[in-house]
């Protein structure tokens, strides 16, 4: 069963981190095959929470686009270095690709061959030195063992045309010689007096038996095929070992996380039509052909706490949303095929999975609860957000007792944990909690931050408004503001850049807003700042 990633946001809250774990957990238990995963860094608020319940943090996922190991590629396709000319003509004649990878004996690669190569070294090249084993010439030959000493043949190869007392005056037989012959039994006994490295014998030519015992003493490899000796003579050099014949220069290769559109672009400009497929360790997998391209699996993903595009992984166009959970507005993404989207005015995602897991009839585990529960905290600022729903109290109480964890004073810790911003630049400040949104082609973007010691953070307010200034520059924002939180007094300061005055005035009804006043009541972005902005700048 393929798996299925779930995931939040592109700045992970509580929220969208604890939903994704908590989601995968209902899913897999209802018979799924799915894994959580985060697109960014956690902050500390949800790194308290899941060290809290001791639960690991999931794996970074940077995108979700259609890699080479998607693809239907063919798995499998190379041969072993060790392996004969004879064989990878074989598997050529087999899979009708003139071009495969060469492996190493641990699958590391080493380089291809093809046909061209091939043809062209038989008919230009040299054929009097043999490198192989013993089985490559048995199978090349369809030979018979007669006498096997040695697993590695190499020698140069020789076939008699001379008679006996000339070819024994002419030519020096040694453990180098490689000697292809009939039933000339005076060479025969030539050739295991003076320690042949191998003979082969043609035409199924019977050794005499004080012949055989000699070449027993000294050693001497003997094989008995049923080919002629012209036959032999060209099957001994397809016996070669494909090592010698392999390229590496001309060949480009592809790592099987290579994404398949960087891949398609490359071979746009080199024009091969066939790419061997390496792993992280080098090693060869198989070999990924052009024509196969379109035939590949794209990712199934279920989204959580999020459905936009702009909030989201990378390369999710190319990946199949199978589901959506959520309680923001509804976005811009679109599917091409029906989907289940559960989208409900709550105050937290995590209060939508404790419907799911009554509904299923599944039972929350004690951890479980407890990232629920830091997820609706977190959320509804302990239940104090307008955003707040008598079904997130019902879901935060219930939780927290399955937790056995006092939520209040738990929640006071979470929040300290989280709000501290000891050691961070402004950047990590801004953008640890930054939504995007876009209206009518204008850029908002709105950080926030919930914290119980708001003076640590209105000490470097006018470090934060630079920044906000620089982004509607250098990042053209329309609106680029930053809330901070009190969560003790239930209201929020917020900064803003000069660009953005206007809307915010609009927005909240006042006259001549200046940069960090203080708005009682104001703790939702989501809620009451976002929809009243977007309001004025769609028009």
């Amino acid at each position: 069963m393929k798996q299925t990633l779930i995931f939040g946001h592109q700045k992970p809250d509580t929220d969208s981190v604890t939903s994704s774990i908590v989601l995968s957990y209902l899913k897999n238990e209802l018979g799924e095959n799915t894994e959580p995963r985060i697109l960014g860094s956690i902050n500390r608020e949800t790194a308290f929470a899941l060290n809290y319940f001791k639960v690991k943090t999931p794996k970074f996922l940077n995108d979700v686009r259609i890699q080479i190991k998607d693809v239907d590629y063919i798995k499998g396709c190379f041969l072993n270095e060790n392996d004969s000319i004879y064989d990878a003509y074989k598997c050529m004649n087999e899979t009708s690709i003139s071009t495969i990878p060469v492996v190493s004996k641990d699958g590391k690669y080493k380089g291809a061959v093809s046909m061209k190569d091939i043809a062209g070294k038989l008919i230009s090249g040299k054929f009097d030195r043999l490198h192989t084993s013993y089985d490559n010439l048995l199978e090349a030959l369809d030979a018979k063992e007669i006498l096997r000493f040695d697993d590695e043949i190499e020698g140069n190869i020789i076939s008699p045309s001379y008679r006996s007392t000339t070819f024994k005056e002419q030519i020096k037989i040694d453990r180098e010689s490689v000697l292809i012959t009939g039933d000339r039994h005076t060479i025969i006994e030539y050739a295991v007096n003076n320690c042949a490295s191998i003979i082969i014998l043609t035409n199924n030519t019977k050794m005499q038996p004080e012949h055989l015992e000699i070449a027993k003493k000294n050693k001497v490899d003997i094989i008995q095929t049923h080919y002629n000796g012209i036959t032999t003579a060209n099957l001994v050099v397809l016996s070669n070992y494909i090592a010698d014949r392999i390229k590496k220069d001309e060949i480009i290769c592809v790592n099987e996380n290579d994404a398949l559109f960087d891949v398609l672009e490359v071979a746009n400009k080199r024009k091969y039509s066939n790419y061997p497929i390496l792993n992280n360790n080098g090693k060869c997998l198989g070999l990924f052909r052009l024509s196969a391209a379109d035939n590949n699996t794209p990712k199934k993903v279920i989204l959580v706490d999020h459905n936009e595009k702009e909030q989201s992984v990378i390369g999710l166009d190319e990946a199949e949303i199978v589901e959506i959970v959520d309680h923001h507005k509804i976005g811009n993404i679109g599917t091409s095929m029906p989907i289940n989207f559960r989208n409900m005015p709550v105050g937290c995602t995590e209060t939508i999975l404790y419907c799911m897991y009554k509904e299923n009839n599944v039972k929350i585990p004690k951890k479980i609860a407890g990232l629920m529960m830091s997820g609706i905290i977190s959320d509804t600022l302990l239940l104090t957000s307008p955003t707040t729903t008598e079904l997130d109290k019902i879901a935060l109480e219930e939780v927290s007792k399955i937790a056995e964890v006092n939520y209040k004073s738990y929640g006071m810790k979470m929040f300290k944990a989280g709000s501290s911003i000891a050691g961070k630049t402004i950047d990590e400040i801004i953008y640890g909690d930054f939504k995007n949104f876009t209206i009518d082609n204008q850029k908002m973007g709105i950080g926030q931050i919930s914290t119980m010691n708001p003076e640590e953070l209105m000490n470097k307010k006018d470090e934060i408004i630079k920044a906000l200034n620089n982004m509607e520059k250098n990042e053209d924002y329309t609106v680029a503001a930053f809330l901070i939180t009190d969560i003790l007094n239930e209201g929020s300061y917020i900064l803003f850049n000069k660009k953005s005055k206007y809307y915010f005035e609009l927005a909240l009804g006042v006259n001549n807003i200046e940069e960090a006043d203080f708005f009682k009541g104001i703790v939702s972005r989501k809620k009451q700042i976002v929809p009243k902005l977007m309001s004025y700048l769609d028009k």
